[in-house]
């Protein structure tokens, strides 16, 4: 298929996977915000200086220029606004950022609205990124609003026997907007209680090892 104009598109979204591919290319997932969680090939984006070099790396957020190939995307162009640069210094940090992605490549489709899973994982990466936030506090939020968002959170009940506090905490992140999800602190038994909760209603709904978590769960 020739890579006219009309085959162009500009799509809002992140980087959540990236693989080597031949010598000097990649293939990059990309989460969006007009057409879900898609694949693309990012050519030439292994060799130094290649503009697609640092585009093409998980965490980097921005506008991707993509053309229609026969089978999937490739990757034009990119406008990136956040590489959260952080997370390339910090181990910790990038372990539980790269934790994130493989949580959003488990739950979004080609296709499907994924505007709540696109928005938490860059408010979630902010919020790694600052030192405001304790990265425990964020991946607890982090996970159990995922699960809330696909629809998979099964509620607060009786049976939970959690604090006051820890079931004020989930309650609020369930009901409150993803944009303001991240204006809050606990204290550290309310913390250690929502791991554990967050653990618990994770392990119930995804079916999934996830790399990311086996290492974190060595530093924590």
């Amino acid at each position: 298929m020739s890579a006219g104009m009309q085959d162009f598109v500009i799509l809002t979204g992140i980087v959540i996977k990236a693989e080597p591919i031949g010598e000097y290319d990649r293939r990059v997932v990309l989460l969006t915000k007009e057409r879900g969680k898609i694949s693309a090939f990012a050519k030439g984006s292994r060799r130094p200086g290649n503009r697609l070099m640092a585009p093409a790396n998980p965490f980097s957020f921005g506008q991707f220029k993509l053309y229609a190939g026969r089978s999937s995307y490739n990757m034009s162009d990119a406008e990136i606004t956040n590489y959260f640069e952080e997370l390339r210094h910090d181990f910790e940090g990038a372990c539980y950022g790269m934790y994130f992605l493989e949580i959003c490549d488990y739950y979004t489709r080609e296709n499907n609205d994924e505007t709540g899973m696109l928005k938490l994982i860059y408010q979630s990466l902010r919020a790694l990124v600052s030192p405001n936030f304790d990265n425990q506090l964020v991946r607890y939020i982090f996970e159990l609003k995922s699960v809330m968002l696909n629809g998979e959170f099964p509620g607060l009940s009786a049976q939970d026997t959690l604090k006051e506090s820890t079931a004020y905490t989930v309650d609020y992140i369930m009901k409150t907007p993803v944009e303001k999800l991240f204006s809050f602190h606990v204290k550290a038994d309310v913390l250690e209680e929502l791991g554990l909760y967050s653990r618990r209603i994770c392990k119930g709904t995804m079916d999934r090892n996830f790399k990311s978590l086996e290492i974190l769960e060595n530093i924590e």
